[in-house]
């Protein structure tokens, strides 16, 4: 056995099982000093006093050693008014005044003041060991227990520890890392007694301030323990690549258990702006919503630019294809020296108001496919199976239920503003509202020289000019007069004047 130590009594043993089994705290309140009766001894467990006490007090402080979590250290300060005897035992007492350990002091005096020309206040430590070492609680009164240095010095820290602003870390991570061992975080090589916020961990119960160490990490001193570790608590980071200078919050709310609860941290270097009138500086990012997201999110740049019209992407096919739903927002460049098909997504695939543009860069046609049931159209009521892009024309298409709406100038010629009628008899209109309609017709068949013609269509407002050409000899027409609807004239021979029966005319009338 070591020449001086602490051992637990077999009474407060006693005491310490029967505290466990009912489940409650082992109180130790005083502690005492003797003198061993004039000479050193060998305590035991056996002991229920000391062989000679001179003196007992309340103690100091009773606290777990930091590297040894079942060993208790005791402490008490004798004061220099009491002394004039040697110190070579000491007890610590239950508050039900039990002895719960005895310590084999090292032989000390105490002087006193009043007899030995001088005094001092006399320090006594003492360690033991037990295994409820956290069920252990000590009785003070505060109006008699002097702190020591080291328990004020620690009391300090332990206080400091528990306030939201934290010592600052050296690095802080961007991803989830292995808790041990030196690395490189956020592009800075870490080593051995770093200070990390750790903030990223795939099990963000794994989160908060660590230690690097060659082996497992360990959390700092002062975030190792829940009541270190509340809502709010804050942190500087002072390097890395893309963290330094930057502050970080935890805004994990509520109780936390340390280990158990998942801890997440949020940059507020910038602080917040006012909700009622926010100020954004620098580059703030935001995410970017889906497209054809018609929410309230705030809208990115890249969001905006894509519905101004520059388009996610661009595809080129110069072969037949079907198109799937990917193909919503992209123009397709057809480049082909031979004709091919394209076939449209299904209908119930795509987004209302999907768009896909389409641009023949080629030197061929390229022939344009709805799928199943769906239809190409220019207006509702007016629908195509089909639509041919010839080389240098273009189509835009916007979905509406099964309709592909269609703009471009592969279908100027399907727009009721370039409407015409390809026949020996037809029209064609313009955007400005004037039509040039054409065709034939024969005079009556008596010498009248009545000749008469029903335009293809009716001139909305009035008929312009007209013309007429007869495909006899010599002949004219006196036209008159010209209605919305048709047209009316005298055949005659240019040269008698004798009016014609049965002279066939073309005409042309131009109107709006």
């Amino acid at each position: 056995m070591a020449d001086f130590y602490t051992l637990l009594t077999n009474a407060g043993i006693a005491y310490e099982t029967a505290c466990k089994a009912a489940g409650v705290p082992i109180k130790l309140a005083q502690i005492s000093v003797g003198d061993g009766n004039g000479a050193v001894y060998n305590p035991d467990a056996t002991a229920k006093a000391l062989k000679r006490e001179v003196w007992r007090g309340p103690l100091n402080a009773l606290f777990q050693d930091e590297k040894n979590p079942s060993w208790l250290l005791a402490e008490v300060t004798i004061p220099p008014e009491v002394g004039g005897w040697y110190v070579r035992e000491a007890g610590l007492w239950t508050d039900t005044g039990v002895l719960y350990a005895i310590v084999k002091y090292p032989e000390s005096f105490k002087p006193v003041l009043a007899t030995s020309g001088s005094g001092k206040e006399f320090y006594i430590r003492s360690i033991f060991e037990t295994s409820n070492a956290s069920l252990v609680t000590l009785l003070i009164d505060d109006t008699v227990v002097k702190a020591t240095r080291a328990w004020v010095t620690g009391y300090v820290a332990d206080e400091l520890a528990k306030l939201d602003a934290k010592q600052s870390v050296r690095v802080a991570t961007t991803e989830n890392i292995t808790l041990s061992a030196a690395q490189t975080i956020d592009g800075l090589a870490v080593v051995a007694g770093d200070r990390i916020l750790v903030k990223n961990q795939t099990a963000a119960k794994d989160n908060g301030l660590y230690v690097v160490t060659n082996a497992a990490w360990v959390r700092t001193k002062d975030a190792d323990a829940s009541a270190k570790v509340t809502s709010a608590m804050t942190v500087s980071v002072e390097q890395g690549a893309t963290l330094a200078d930057t502050i970080w919050q935890l805004v994990t709310d509520g109780a936390i258990v340390l280990g158990t609860t998942a801890l997440a941290f949020q940059n507020v270097t910038q602080g917040f702006a006012p909700l009622n009138s926010p100020g954004f500086l620098g580059t703030p990012m935001a995410p970017t919503a889906p497209r054809f997201n018609v929410s309230n999110a705030l809208a990115s740049t890249e969001f905006v630019q894509r519905a101004l019209g520059n388009y996610g992407s661009v595809s080129v096919m110069s072969v037949s294809e079907t198109l799937t739903p990917q193909f919503f927002g992209r123009v397709l460049l057809l480049n082909s020296g031979t004709e091919f098909t394209v076939t449209l997504p299904p209908s119930s695939s795509g987004p209302m108001g999907g768009v896909i543009s389409f641009r023949n860069v080629g030197t061929a046609n390229a022939k344009l496919l709805p799928s199943g049931a769906d239809t190409l159209a220019v207006i509702a009521t007016r629908t195509q199976t089909s639509l041919v892009i010839p080389p240098g024309s273009s189509v835009d298409l916007v979905l509406q239920g099964t309709n592909y709406f269609m703009s471009g100038t592969s279908v100027l010629k399907l727009a009721t503003e370039f409407a015409a009628s390809l026949g020996y008899s037809g029209y064609k209109k313009e955007p400005s509202g004037l039509i040039t309609q054409w065709g034939s017709t024969v005079s009556s068949g008596t010498q009248s020289g009545n000749w008469s013609a029903t335009l293809p269509i009716t001139f909305p407002t009035a008929c312009l000019s007209a013309s007429i050409l007869g495909n006899g000899g010599a002949t004219t027409f006196s036209v008159l007069p010209m209605t919305t609807n048709a047209l009316m004239a005298t055949a005659m021979n240019s040269m008698t004047g004798e009016k014609l029966s049965n002279l066939g005319g073309f005409f042309i009338a131009v109107g709006y």
